[in-house]
């Protein structure tokens, strides 16, 4: 019982401590890591990802934002 209870703890920490554009958005290409400069359009943000954040664990978007896994690619 106490190596399932272990498990258990292991399990949820990962889950918590994971961000959902991070872990399954792919690579971060650095039109998602640079800021843009002034009068330059803004970053779409991947809404899923977002709300996935929001209901899953709201400090994974914090790690979505700081890595800038939550914007979309550059569309061409």
């Amino acid at each position: 019982m106490k190596k399932l209870s272990n498990i258990f703890v292991i399990a949820v920490l990962v889950l918590c401590m994971s961000s959902c554009a991070t872990v399954f958005g792919g690579k971060v290409s650095q039109y998602q890591k640079t800021k843009p400069m002034a009068g330059e359009p803004q970053r779409d943000v991947r809404v899923g990802a977002l709300i996935a954040d929001i209901i899953l664990f709201w400090p994974g978007a914090v790690v979505d934002f700081a890595t800038g896994a939550i914007y979309k690619p550059e569309g061409k």
